[in-house]
């Protein structure tokens, strides 16, 4: 077998571009370089002085992290990939002598990040690139939330009750590596669904309530563009309604209106909502033991056409991001959710260039 030559490896490259490199896509849409003083806030290193190996480039790792995001791929998994795809090294600026990140530098890169809290600034930094490209928050703001898998936890009834009151359990306390692999942040909560209609054509009586363990992703997307722009995680049992209150309402955008599901209807929120100047487009309840006014089904009815795109955002971080979480911890879970908020937008940026392009 002879050793592939430059023009070798320029061929395949060109062939990977013909057939839709989506990564190609992302280096020539997005500004990497535009995180990097975020990055380099975050991560703090030293200035080498003292020696030792120098470490890899931020923006670098941070492009990993997107790698990561876009395919649901493991530590390990990513080490093997970027040695393996040439669109992944092309992405990155490597080349076949260059030195890759193993997967233990990409967990310490993650990690560093993770605890600097900084997945929240560099969301912002983007959403700042949006705004800049002509992509404002515009037409009012569409709420919603989903819940997001977490590995289960095998506690006992005890251990629950500890957890549930924000406690410690005592037999964890003295075993640091036990305490280390349980997730004290995630909850269990029951997942609702539509029931399905049987075999013989017959509806069950009642829908169809799963246990589910992790944690929740609140977001807020504008109307016009879809972009997240506002966006919240918490444990799986948090009040979905309550989330409204707690910073999820961008007042940049351009329209007072807000969409959301009966989840978010209560008087605290429709008060609120007031008062900070929005004007509530929030489905209404049925009444109790009664059967819902005509004039309310046919007003849900049009705002459901609106309030449904907020669905595909969920859809798309699900069915082609693969959103799950691996970590312990809600500050980890944070994290991936951030990350998995930021691949959307970046996604949904390229789709929106393409158009405009096309157009």
């Amino acid at each position: 077998m002879k050793q592939p030559g430059f023009f070798d490896v320029a061929e395949r490259f060109a062939r990977l571009s013909g057939l839709g490199d989506q990564l190609e896509a992302f280096s020539q849409t997005v500004d990497f370089e535009a995180f990097r003083p975020d990055l380099a806030k975050a991560l703090s290193y030293a200035d080498g002085s003292k020696g030792g190996r120098p470490p890899f480039d931020p923006v670098l790792m941070f492009k990993i992290l997107v790698i990561q995001t876009l395919n649901n791929l493991s530590d390990e998994r990513t080490e093997y990939l970027i040695n393996d795809r040439l669109s992944f090294m092309r992405f990155l600026g490597l080349g076949l002598s260059d030195r890759v990140p193993d997967a233990k530098t990409v967990w310490l890169f993650r990690e560093r990040l993770t605890q600097a809290r900084a997945i929240e600034r560099l969301f912002d930094r983007f959403d700042a690139t949006l705004r800049n490209a002509g992509y404002l928050p515009m037409s009012g703001q569409i709420l919603d939330a989903t819940l997001v898998a977490a590995p289960k936890q095998r506690n006992t009834n005890a251990e629950k009750a500890d957890l549930r009151a924000g406690r410690i359990p005592e037999d964890w306390q003295d075993k640091p590596s036990k305490l280390s692999h349980k997730d004290r942040h995630a909850r269990w909560t029951l997942k609702f669904t539509k029931a399905k209609r049987q075999d013989d054509g017959t509806m069950p009586s009642s829908d169809l309530a799963i246990p589910f363990f992790g944690y929740k992703s609140h977001i807020s997307i504008d109307r016009k563009f879809r972009f997240i722009r506002k966006w919240k995680t918490t444990d799986a049992a948090a009040n979905d309604g309550a989330r409204l209150r707690e910073g999820l309402l961008d007042k940049t955008n351009t329209a007072s209106g807000v969409w959301a599901d009966t989840a978010y209807r209560s008087k605290a929120n429709e008060d609120f909502m007031e008062k900070q100047g929005f004007v509530s487009k929030v489905h209404r309840k049925k009444p109790h033991l009664k059967p819902m006014p005509r004039h309310i089904q046919k007003s849900n009815a049009g705002k459901s056409v609106i309030r449904s795109r907020v669905e595909h955002v969920f859809a798309d971080q699900k069915s082609q991001m693969g959103l799950f979480v691996r970590t312990v911890g809600i500050t980890r879970a944070t994290m991936r959710i951030g990350l998995a908020n930021i691949v959307y937008n970046m996604r949904r940026f390229l789709l929106l260039e393409r158009i405009s392009a096309n157009a």
